[in-house]
C-alpha cells in the first residue's frame, strides 16, 4: 500500500491541483505563524525564495511530526515585485491598491513545495513564473474588484489567473501550476518514485 500524502495546508486551490491530478491525499492544516516568521526573515534580508521555501518547510516539519511514516507537503508562494514582497490583501481596498502598483510592471511569483517523512525532508522544488500586467483602466479595476469580491483575499497579489485574473495579463513566462501555487508537475514525479501516484 502506497505511503499516504498529507497537504500541510488549508488552501482550496492546491486541494483542488491535487484532486484534479488524481493524486490521493488527504488535509492537516499546519500552524504556522507565517506573518511572524516572515517578518523575521524580511529583517535579516532574506531572499525571497528562502523565504518561501522556509514557510514551506516549516508546514511539513510540524504536520509530519504529529503523523510518522506519512509522506507530507507544504507549500507556500510569495510574489515580488521591484524588491518589494507582498502578502494576501487583508480587504477589497488593499487588494485594488495591490493590483494598481502591479499595474503595467512584472512580478515574480516562487512557489516552495518540500515533503518531509517523518523528521527529515526527502524533496523540495521552487517553481518560478514571471508575470507581467497590462494597463487596464480603473473602470476595469472596478468591475474586476465587483465580479470577484473576496475570493480576492485569498490570493496573494489579488488575482486568481484561473478565475478571470487572466484579464489582467499581457504576459506569464514559466510554470502554470507555480502560478496556482504548486509546481505540481515536479511534484508528480517524485510521488511517483514513491507510488503514490502510478508510474
Amino acid at each position: 500500500m502506497p505511503t499516504p500524502l498529507i497537504l500541510a495546508s488549508r488552501s482550496e486551490g492546491r486541494a483542488t491541483l491535487l484532486r484534479q491530478a488524481g493524486v490521493p491525499f488527504e488535509t492537516v492544516a499546519a500552524a504556522v505563524d507565517e506573518a511572524a516568521v516572515k517578518a523575521a526573515m524580511l529583517a535579516e534580508a532574506a531572499p525571497p525564495r528562502d523565504i518561501a521555501d522556509t514557510l514551506a518547510d516549516l508546514k511539513a516539519r510540524r504536520v509530519a511530526a504529529r503523523r510518522p511514516g506519512a509522506l507530507v507537503l507544504g507549500a507556500d508562494q510569495v510574489l515580488v515585485s521591484a524588491g518589494e514582497l507582498y502578502d494576501k490583501p487583508r480587504d477589497l481596498e488593499e487588494a485594488a491598491d495591490q493590483l494598481r502598483r502591479l499595474r503595467g510592471a512584472t512580478h515574480e511569483l516562487l512557489s516552495a513545495a518540500v515533503v518531509y517523512e517523518d523528521d527529515r525532508p526527502v524533496w523540495r522544488h521552487i517553481g518560478r513564473a514571471r508575470l507581467t500586467m497590462r494597463r487596464f483602466t480603473d473602470a476595469f479595476l472596478e468591475g474586476y474588484l465587483a465580479r470577484h469580491r473576496e475570493s480576492l483575499l485569498a490570493t496573494v497579489g489579488g488575482y486568481h489567473l484561473e478565475d478571470g485574473g487572466a484579464q489582467l495579463f499581457s504576459r506569464v513566462e514559466g510554470d502554470y501550476f507555480s502560478v496556482l501555487g504548486l509546481p505540481l508537475l515536479e511534484l508528480l514525479g517524485f510521488l511517483r518514485t514513491r507510488g503514490v501516484c502510478p508510474e
